[in-house]
């Protein structure tokens, strides 16, 4: 198009930016916001919510501060990018406050607000504030239909809170649920350790003929892990395959080590990390690690160390565990010789951040 002399405008330039979002080229969204600052189209609402958005996915806050407080004619579009892209950037506390200035401005949220802003209440684990943007989601939604999105958002943000009670109130007086309604209360339940609603939850919306995801297999299986439901997990884990043709994810392979480690089943679950069709993250391999410090598997650990030392040289916590696991067979001369390389290394053990084992 551009070669062929013909100027973008107010629509091209939010789609090109939102494709450089989506492909993480930020130099390329640069060239685009040049572009429309250029043509005169930087203060549009939808190019500036397309460049606050971008600058926010690729961590540069303040750029994207700087894009929003420039501009002080603001809509609600730019508004709505701010503040999801605080929250997705995990600077809920500030996601909130521009909330509080969006509001004390005379703009009155929709939907895509009111999501963005249970989630990062949902972050913060401030069940007042739940209350309180419960009430703003109620006025928000219109009266003639029902806003599953925004019904799913409090549902997370309950669950977040750790008040399950209202969520599943929320959940059960909802007309019309869908994927993400299920998939939330099951994620809620299984971060809060109760395997058996979670469990049970996967049931009843299987007999409600609503198709799970990968995030709903996801919750499944982190409740077998909480639960220790092994052989369970594994089922699901097949299932997810079979069933319903959802190739498995590095977090759904990271439940499975996890929960054959931690009942001291390290063999099979080397065989898992081994088997992966990707290359295991320093995440997959800690978990199989905590199965070799808690049943004290020295060779399983030196092997597991050596592939996380690969992965993150600059790790500590990888040589805290494997001198706790000499310990824990009286093994102290390697102790000592862990500790000597921390040193050498000049790897320092962050304080509070303590394993089981005092060394």
């Amino acid at each position: 198009m551009a070669r062929s002399d013909v100027k973008p405008d107010r629509y091209t330039l939010p789609i090109v930016t939102k494709s450089a979002v989506q492909i993480h080229d930020l130099p390329l969204g640069k060239q685009f916001h040049s572009v429309a600052a250029k043509l005169g189209f930087a203060r549009d609402e939808f190019c500036e919510s397309g460049f606050i958005t971008l600058y926010c996915k690729a961590g540069k806050v303040r750029d994207a501060r700087k894009v929003f407080d420039e501009n002080p004619e603001r809509k609600l579009g730019s508004w709505n990018a701010i503040i999801g892209g605080l929250n997705q950037a995990a600077r809920a506390k500030e996601a909130v406050e521009m909330f509080v200035e969006m509001k004390r401005n005379g703009f009155e949220p929709d939907d895509f607000t009111m999501v963005s802003v249970t989630s990062a209440c949902g972050g913060l684990g401030d069940l007042g504030l739940a209350f309180q943007l419960h009430r703003c989601v109620l006025e928000a939604k219109p009266e003639e239909k029902s806003d599953v999105m925004m019904m799913n958002s409090l549902v997370d943000m309950y669950g977040k809170c750790g008040r399950m009670d209202f969520a599943s109130q929320v959940f059960d007086e909802m007309p019309e649920r869908n994927v993400v309604s299920w998939t939330s209360m099951i994620m809620s339940y299984a971060a809060h350790g109760r395997t058996v609603e979670a469990l049970e939850g996967f049931g009843l919306m299987r007999e409600a003929g609503v198709r799970p995801n990968s995030i709903t297999f996801l919750g499944v299986l982190s409740a077998c892990v909480h639960g220790g439901h092994v052989e369970e997990g594994k089922g699901y884990f097949e299932t997810m395959k079979s069933d319903f043709g959802l190739e498995p994810g590095l977090s759904h392979y990271g439940c499975v080590v996890d929960l054959l480690s931690r009942d001291g089943r390290l063999e099979e679950a080397k065989m898992v990390v081994e088997g992966m069709p990707m290359k295991a993250s320093v995440v997959v391999w800690g978990c199989l690690m905590g199965g070799c410090e808690k049943f004290g598997d020295v060779e399983m650990a030196e092997w597991v160390a050596k592939h996380m030392v690969e992965l993150e040289p600059w790790n500590d916590g990888v040589y805290v565990v494997l001198a706790n696991v000499y310990a824990s067979r009286e093994m102290w001369k390697d102790v000592e010789r862990v500790r000597k390389l921390m040193k050498e290394n000049k790897l320092v053990k962050v304080p509070a951040y303590s394993s089981t084992t005092t060394l």
